[in-house]
């Protein structure tokens, strides 16, 4: 049962043939983007907030289940705005998940309402917290960053899977130790790599502070330009104290995110001795045919430009 004026506002979305469908004003990742109208597919439904979920559960899910993503490549998931397409997908959905941690704010003003089975993927992890500006306290949402959460990620979408489809729950909980095992290798290799640098240059310094979980994970010292996605540029004194730390632990390569612009930290860059390492991803995937399809290719492309930058075996990579 749906309630209150999120009620409404689901109704009016279940009755109205005008605007556009789920697909065109959302859309998937790869498979994932099939939507609730598909024709003779009578599988269950997963509903995940973005992308990286949707491919984290198409991997545990296997063919058992259809997942579908709200957002689709690509898109700005702190300040998504729900569309009514959306809403009526939410309200139809088997099971929805999100990461949690504050990340879908705007996700969970209408997710409580629906009768729905609802489960945060991220229940679990040893949450950091964001250490400074206007958000300090604040859980950081981004732990999917570290293959080492992706694996309790997938563990709690397998017991989810399970108990939404109690005949397949022994396929779930195989799907999910398989996969683990492969964030497991990316861990290990990241790690291992990484253990030839001198202490000191164990860093990791990037735009924005998203890879809290991956710097912890790894042994990597953070630094970053600004904590959250900025919404205006960096200041004089971000610059300044990124600068420094380069500067004082002769950091040998800064990177910086997909999302935005790398004009601050081509500043260090032209301040310090440092190299720009390239670009990394962490919000969304990209299109099939793109650098980061999968979350496994997201992750591993990130550990690989993080790898050679830091140790000199081909920086600028990715950039």
């Amino acid at each position: 049962m749906v309630t209150g004026a999120v009620g409404v506002v689901v109704g009016l979305a279940l009755a109205s043939c005008a605007g556009p469908t789920g697909d065109e004003a959302s859309g998937g990742s790869g498979a994932s983007g099939a939507s609730a109208a598909s024709g003779g597919d009578e599988r269950p439904v997963v509903l995940t907030t973005f992308t990286v979920l949707a491919d984290i559960a198409e991997n545990v899910a296997g063919d058992h289940l259809r997942v579908e993503s709200i957002t689709k490549p690509g898109a700005e998931i702190h300040h998504y705005e729900p569309t009514p397409s959306d809403i009526r997908r939410a309200a139809e959905a088997d099971l929805i998940l999100d990461n949690g941690l504050n990340l879908e704010l705007w996700f969970e003003r209408f997710v409580a309402d629906l009768d729905v089975p609802h489960v945060v993927v991220s229940d679990g992890v040893e949450v950091m917290s964001i250490a400074e500006d206007a958000y300090a306290g604040l859980p950081n949402p981004h732990a999917w960053m570290s293959p080492l959460n992706v694996r309790l990620y997938a563990d709690t979408m397998a017991e989810a899977f399970g108990e939404l489809d109690p005949e397949h729950a022994d396929d779930y909980a195989a799907n999910a130790e398989s996969y683990g095992a492969q964030l497991q290798e990316v861990h290990d290799e990241l790690v291992s790599e990484l253990a030839v640098l001198p202490e000191r240059q164990r860093a990791l310094v990037t735009c924005e502070g998203a890879f809290s979980y991956l710097a912890r994970d790894a042994g990597l010292t953070e630094q970053y330009i600004w904590a959250v996605n900025a919404e205006q540029q960096a200041t004089p004194q971000q610059i300044a104290a990124t600068i420094e730390f380069v500067r004082a632990n002769d950091v040998p390569a800064v990177f910086c995110e997909s999302t935005v612009s790398d004009k601050p930290m081509q500043q260090v860059v032209e301040a310090t001795d440092a190299e720009f390492g390239g670009v990394l991803y962490v919000d969304s995937l990209s299109e099939p045919g793109g650098p980061v399809p999968t979350y496994l290719d997201l992750i591993r492309h990130d550990v690989d430009v993080i790898v050679a930058a830091l140790t000199g075996d081909g920086a600028g990579a990715g950039s």
